[in-house]
């Protein structure tokens, strides 16, 4: 199974591809290629595929974000991430190395879900004046700016809190019963959920309060599907 970073790294390779109009090429997953070392490609088989345009082709990967819950992470039990949350995580490391942070943040993943920006959780935090810009200049206000020469690592270590935020979407899904994927939404209200993070401070700063996080918490499981690219 792709490890996040690896899944992170794979994403924003994508953003740096060129824009043009040629026809794609057939479909070359990592998996049959020798991009990823052996023995990931075998535990990558039976996950779930994501799949990026880059110059031309459709490049698929295995995406599966951390978690710290026993059985997840023997492999006992197997969930799946949404294409948008998986968008959100990659693109809440590239926040986190924008802001100089050493760590990847609830903050972080709060941005993260805005930059991605189709999914209901991005939705309702534009509704209520929440955007990229106002949730930056929150989290500088709460945790600081870093320093000015300070280099954050390639893909800066989730914290604690971030952590927790993960494993609250997982276990809130495998609560639910129900089939489908762990979403941006489930993300989303983890963050809210959990009252000292740095991410809720942000909202609560902002004006977010219970109220309208129950309008998400209702159809947190369901994602419309992506257009295609």
């Amino acid at each position: 199974m792709a490890t996040a970073a690896q899944v992170a790294a794979t994403f924003l390779s994508f953003l740096s591809c060129p824009r043009h109009h040629t026809a794609p090429s057939p479909s070359v997953s990592f998996l049959a290629t020798p991009v990823l070392p052996a023995s990931l490609r075998a535990a990558a088989a039976g996950g779930q595929t994501l799949t990026f345009r880059c110059r031309g082709r459709r490049v698929a990967v295995v995406a599966q974000l951390p978690t710290m819950i026993p059985e997840l992470a023997s492999g006992e039990k197997k969930i799946r991430w949404s294409s948008r949350a998986v968008r959100s995580f990659a693109m809440a490391e590239l926040e986190a190395r924008k802001m100089r942070y050493p760590t990847t943040g609830t903050e972080g993943l709060l941005m993260g879900i805005l930059v991605e920006g189709t999914s209901d959780a991005a939705k309702l935090m534009r509704a209520n004046g929440i955007t990229l810009l106002t949730v930056r200049d929150a989290a500088a206000t709460i945790l600081g700016k870093s320093e000015m020469f300070y280099f954050s690592p390639m893909h800066p270590p989730l914290t604690e809190s971030a952590q927790r935020a993960l494993d609250w979407a997982v276990n809130e899904k495998l609560k639910s019963g129900e089939d489908g994927e762990v979403t941006a939404n489930h993300l989303f209200l983890a963050i809210w959920s959990d009252k000292e993070s740095a991410g809720h401070k942000v909202l609560a700063s902002l004006g977010f309060d219970d109220q309208k996080a129950s309008l998400l918490a209702k159809t947190a499981g369901e994602e419309k599907a992506m257009s295609p690219r």
